[in-house]
């Protein structure tokens, strides 16, 4: 297996800083970024076929990202896994986490299929406006199933590159299918170059093939730079069975936090929809702004938990460990401010971005300044400690933090707040911030206890 180090770009030769992180972290946040994009370029080439394409697509696109989404929440562990089994420069833990991660994946994708194909019908039918909406759904998800099949195998082998630090090779995949998808899509949607226009479908058509770029891409990349793993004997435990069960006791906690975070924002924007009309516009607004700026900060803490993983592998010192958190964390308080000078902006600059919509709109768009400049700096810090943690094997302790601050604080709050209390859209939003602050001591405390810093993967 060939190897990639860990970059070490900074002044001290006795290990990583944040410029490490940095190299880490700028082509997996621009992987986000243009992830994002790509929901908005779909929207965008589909709109020209009238509201009820858009609508059927925006349904199917609902059905499936839930499976979408439990396969990215089950990567986001593999690649925790991965960074440890690359650290510890153990050919069979590097392949047992890569084939026990695809094999996960894989049944998830086959899991969520199956269940589309018994309930997808009646799903569309019962939430679906008209006859219409729902019959372009269904074609588009019959078509957007082999998405989520090239997901499945494309997200693993993401993460397989990412935590051994290869994060450029999947940002690579995105360029490659980005322009495939725009182009395919407009000719398959519309009938160009002698196609028929297969209309809403052709758009599904479109992704299809551009994953298929990406999975290819990474496959190939696979073959060339670590095709020794095919060859390598053994497992990680006794056998496969045994090290798969292992890699679902690591993965089950770090992807219970990710379903339970896209769970709780759903149930959060139901509730918005009851605030008063400018009130749920403003929120409606901002909130892509805060996902895709506030990626700069998640990318950069994921990218230090990668490192720590690495690092724990190699069973570095822990005054190595110490001072490459220290580094990486006073480069987190620089990403933190990134993204708070990025709100600061559309919060000022609200009049000329939506000129088109009532002042009053604008005016709740201002009122979100002062807690978007504060939001990032703990939402930041709180990352830093829970992919350090995670990283460690210390999944089940971040788990709880976030599920219980999202299910007994974030929601029953917000539902108070907006359906009882009719509170001002601030104090709603403001409830991010205080979620925040009150994970920040549960992290910290752990994370200053040191515990971290003495992990060891010779038997998990």
């Amino acid at each position: 297996m060939s190897v990639t180090p860990i970059p070490n770009q900074g002044a001290r030769a006795s290990g990583p800083t944040w410029r490490s992180v940095l190299a880490f972290a700028w082509p997996m946040t621009l992987k986000a970024i243009i992830l994002h994009g790509t929901v908005v370029i779909d929207a965008y080439l589909v709109s020209a076929l009238g509201e009820a394409a858009l609508a059927a697509m925006g349904l199917a696109a609902a059905i499936a990202g839930f499976v979408l989404g439990a396969i990215l929440a089950f990567a986001n562990a593999m690649q925790i896994r991965a960074a440890q089994a690359f650290g510890s420069g153990d050919p069979v833990f590097v392949k047992s986490a890569l084939a026990s991660g695809l094999t996960v994946s894989l049944v998830i994708g086959l899991l969520g299929l199956g269940i589309i194909l018994v309930f997808g019908e009646a799903l569309i039918g019962s939430m679906s406006p008209s006859d219409e909406v729902g019959r372009l759904a269904r074609d588009y998800l019959a078509v957007f199933s082999l998405v989520i099949l090239g997901e499945a195998i494309g997200q693993c082998l993401s993460s397989h590159f990412n935590g051994c630090g290869r994060t450029t090779l999947p940002l690579y995949s995105f360029c490659l299918s980005l322009p495939v998808n725009v182009i395919a899509s407009i000719v398959l949607i519309h009938g160009h170059l002698g196609f028929p226009a297969f209309g809403v479908a052709g758009a599904a058509m479109g992704s299809a093939l551009a994953v298929a770029v990406q999975v290819g891409f990474l496959g190939w990349r696979l073959l060339r730079l670590d095709s020794d793993l095919f060859r390598v004997p053994g497992w990680r435990q006794d056998a496969f069975p045994a090290t798969l069960l292992r890699h679902l006791v690591f993965s089950l906690p770090i992807a219970a936090t990710f379903i339970s975070a896209t769970f709780a924002t759903h149930v959060c924007t139901l509730i918005y929809a009851r605030l008063e009309l400018n009130e749920f516009a403003a929120m409606t607004l901002i909130a892509p702004w805060i996902m895709v700026a506030g990626t700069i900060g998640m990318q950069w803490a994921q990218a230090t938990g990668i490192i720590v993983a690495q690092l724990l592998g190699q069973g570095q010192t822990e005054a190595t460990l110490d001072r490459f958190l220290s580094s990486a964390w006073r480069g987190a308080f620089w990403a933190a401010g990134a993204v708070a000078l990025i709100y600061a902006g559309v919060c000022l600059s609200a009049r000329f971005l939506y000129a088109d919509l009532s002042q009053e709109t604008r005016l709740f768009l201002l009122s979100f300044l002062p807690v978007l400049l504060l939001l990032p700096f703990p939402k930041g810090s709180n990352a830093i400690c829970g992919n350090t943690l995670r990283a460690s094997g210390d999944t089940i302790y971040v788990m709880h933090i976030f599920v219980w601050a999202q299910w007994l604080f974030r929601v029953p709050a917000t539902a108070l707040a907006v359906l009882w209390l009719d509170l001002s859209v601030f104090w709603v939003l403001s409830l991010l911030l205080w979620e925040e602050f009150l994970k920040f001591p549960a992290f910290h405390r752990r994370l200053l206890r040191g515990e971290w810093k003495r992990a060891v993967f010779d038997q998990n």
